[in-house]
């Protein structure tokens, strides 16, 4: 069970700051591997030039090896795939958007902007912590998160679903990993997506060289097989606005993938959709652009639809929700924008 759920979660492709040290001036040049073992608690030399090798640690945001040699003003960081400090979960009394529970699992439609696990920077103010103030007893997964089978990005808004007991626990990630979960989601991406319909597969693993962002790999060793259907559902000319259902769950699954076929989501910082892509350069457009993601302060994607089989009666159960204001504002702007301006004699 616990191996299920862990893969479900992708918690392995996450990386969490650990350590970070800045070398003092006068440092005389030294193997990274001998420099750490002095500073990090009970760090063998070993142990150290694994997490190398493993591309978790880094000199100026940049992945060395172990026989990097440190200068002065060097930033290091060590980097691990668990966050320090998570068994430490505080409870803390933070609304939830509950759309249904029962005595088994409950629905929760999260806001965006609510981090769902406690991580680097996040050790407060997420998910678990509201969850671990309103229920009791929720089982634990194998990173001792109460009650997580799978989990969306901070500012991806939509539906979650949460175990209330073991036997659902269990239940529900078998599904996820059989792929006959039902999820799809809500993008607006960057571009026109000329076909009305299409499939994305691709290994996703971590940027070789943006360690926060994942890639397509073409190397069916490198990585985990991802799968996503898309279907076009309006047009604006410079963005489209596209619903995608998931065959797989990985980390970042449709914003890598759809930067991967040249349409990174709106207003999607880490994916670089946060600048414009396509359209004019009038100074209008710009101020345009600008009012959007005034309106959409984060990547356009909402987790709409969620899909599986109640883990007690056997039902086969469909949640479905509304597009969050902000998602709705900023189609709105599209929408008027379109009916104002001839797109294509524009571009």
């Amino acid at each position: 069970m616990n191996n299920n759920i862990e893969e479900n979660l992708d918690l392995e492709d996450e990386l969490f700051e650990h350590y970070r040290f800045e070398v003092p001036k006068g440092q005389a040049f030294l193997r990274i591997d001998k420099y750490l073992m002095y500073l990090i608690p009970n760090a063998t030399r070993n142990k150290i030039q694994n997490a190398a090798t493993n591309g978790n640690i880094f000199v100026n945001e940049i992945p060395v090896k172990s026989n990097y040699k440190v200068k002065p003003f060097d930033v290091i960081t060590v980097m691990l795939s668990h966050p320090p400090f998570e068994n430490h979960i505080l409870p803390e009394d933070i609304p939830l958007n509950i759309v249904y529970e029962d005595d088994a699992l409950l629905l929760i439609n999260k806001e965006p902007g609510m981090v769902v696990h406690p991580g680097h920077g996040n050790y407060t103010g997420t998910l678990v912590n509201a969850l671990a103030h309103h229920f009791d007893n929720l089982p634990m997964n194998s990173s001792e998160r109460p009650g997580l089978v799978h989990r969306i990005d901070k500012d991806t808004s939509g539906l979650l679903v949460v175990a209330k007991t073991e036997a659902a626990m269990t239940h529900l990630a078998k599904q996820f990993e059989a792929k006959t979960t039902e999820r799809e989601y809500i993008a607006l991406v960057w571009g026109n997506v000329v076909a009305d319909s299409g499939t994305i597969e691709g290994n996703l693993a971590r940027h070789l060289k943006d360690r926060m962002q994942m890639a397509v790999f073409d190397d069916p060793e490198i990585g985990k097989p991802a799968i996503t259907h898309y279907k076009v559902l309006e047009r604006f000319g410079y963005v489209t606005l596209i619903s995608c259902k998931l065959e797989t769950g990985r980390t970042h699954q449709i914003r890598a993938h759809m930067k991967h076929i040249g349409h990174p989501l709106f207003n999607d910082e880490r994916y670089g959709g946060h600048l414009i892509l396509k359209g004019t350069t009038f100074t209008k457009y710009k101020q345009f652009i600008e009012n959007c993601f005034k309106a959409l302060p984060r990547q356009a994607l909402h987790a709409k639809t969620l899909g599986f089989v109640h883990p007690t009666t056997g039902e086969m159960m469909r949640f479905d929700t509304e597009l969050p204001q902000d998602f709705k504002d900023c189609i709105e702007k599209w929408q008027n924008y379109v009916k104002s301006h001839n797109v294509e004699d524009e571009s």
